[in-house]
């Protein structure tokens, strides 16, 4: 499902547009907020009959609100037409919606679309002015978790390869994007691209959309607004662009369409991840060469020390300015190979070990979160060192939460790679 609305940034050039709006299914919830909106000081006049399918065919011929109140209760999918006012909607519009469906399934998905809340019918009058004052105040001063850019942190880069398929690529990206967002306050994006299999959505139980097919299919709407709505909101600072692809449906893959959609994506995020399978890499080798910083994942088996030796060498040619950082993931007591001997293969020190931790990845799993939100203990530190690596150090290396011993580890871990 699309993420189309984004408060924090307004259309430049466009003229003042009306405070609120309303398109509700009956006269009781019609009378209802009337008196409320009008108290707040809007128009009366401004709550209209017909509910969602009425907002977009207005919507379409007309500015749409700053706040716009839309009713569900009549619409057979919600999910699904929620899609058609994103079609309409400018930016800036900060969007309510309210139905007689007490389900929280479909708030949480409401939610992570990018409504900005929900309510359930019938409408309580002071419940309701909460809600709209509380919507007033969003649009009016700077949001909690803003996606505008951050003009004193330099913007970040990441394309995150694997050296061979299995190595945890997709969840080490998954992760830093997560982080980026959650533990450096930073607006970020996932870009996955792994058109067919990819499973950036669904580590985060959210549904793909299909922002990124369009942007395959129509290459020519790549634009600012077209990244806003396209994009599908896991939290409030992280957007996902992902696509779950028919294996039937054969995509062809224009190297400058995807290089044209990681611009935009730049310039619309202070942070943007890019998981990038490998064998599209080799075929697009222009995605990588702008990387500001590569993320390669390995692990310690006999295969991927090989397969890293040819993915180094490599990219010293398609992306000779990158960073690159090596990261061995699922790091076990007993491996196939050992980190002094994959060393000394690769010719270079691995810079951070993500230990195994399989309680914490049943977790995740389960409850549809990035890995390392689920860490704990040295996973956690590991994944805290590849963060401040990747940052810096600006952004905090060790969640506040964590304990005394933790810290003192990761100031251990940190010297250690230092000698």
């Amino acid at each position: 499902m699309n993420a189309p609305w984004n408060p924090n940034k307004r259309a430049n050039g466009l003229a003042p547009r009306e405070a609120f709006a309303a398109f509700v299914c009956d006269t009781a919830t019609a009378d209802a907020i009337r008196p409320v909106a009008v108290d707040i000081g809007w128009a009366g006049d401004r709550i209209n009959a017909g509910g969602l399918h009425n907002a977009v065919q207005t919507l379409s011929v007309s500015a749409s609100p700053q706040i716009l109140l839309v009713d569900l209760s009549e619409a057979a999918d919600p999910l699904s037409d929620i899609n058609m006012l994103a079609e309409v909607c400018e930016p800036g519009t900060l969007v309510l919606a309210l139905g007689d469906m007490n389900d929280v399934r479909l708030y949480r998905d409401l939610i992570a679309s990018g409504i900005h809340d929900y309510l359930l019918k019938p409408l309580n009058p002071d419940h309701l002015r909460e809600v709209l004052l509380g919507a007033q105040a969003a649009l009016s001063g700077p949001r909690s978790a803003p996606m505008s850019s951050d003009e004193t942190q330099p913007h970040l880069a990441v394309t995150v390869v694997g050296v061979r398929g299995g190595v945890g690529a997709s969840t080490v990206a998954s992760s830093l994007a997560w982080m980026l967002a959650e533990r450096a306050g930073r607006s970020a994006a996932l870009l996955d691209l792994d058109l067919h299999f990819g499973t950036g959505a669904l580590s985060f139980d959210v549904e793909p959309g299909r922002g990124l097919t369009d942007a395959l299919e129509n290459p020519s709407r790549i634009d600012g607004l077209f990244i806003e709505r396209a994009m599908v909101r896991a939290t409030q600072r992280l957007a996902i662009l992902s696509a779950e692809a028919p294996m039937a449906q054969s995509l062809a893959i224009d190297g400058d369409a995807l290089h044209h959609l990681q611009e935009e994506m730049r310039g619309s995020f202070d942070g943007v991840v890019v998981d990038l399978p490998r064998g599209m890499a080799v075929q697009h080798p222009g995605l990588i060469a702008d990387a500001t910083d590569i993320v390669l994942v390995t692990e310690q088996t006999l295969a991927a020390t090989r397969d890293t030796i040819r993915m180094l060498g490599w990219l010293k040619t398609v992306a000779p300015g990158a960073r690159i950082v090596l990261v061995a993931n699922r790091v076990s007591n007993a491996p196939e190979v050992t980190r002094k001997d994959i060393e000394a293969s690769v010719e270079r020190r691995i810079d951070v070990l993500l230990p195994a931790d399989p309680k914490a990845a049943v977790e995740a799993a389960r409850h549809g979160k990035a890995l390392a939100d689920a860490a704990r203990g040295s996973l956690d530190i590991a994944y805290a060192e590849l963060l401040a690596i990747l940052s810096g150090g600006q952004a905090k290396a060790v969640p506040s939460s964590q304990s005394l011993m933790d810290r003192l580890n990761l100031k251990k871990l940190m010297s250690l790679k230092r000698s």
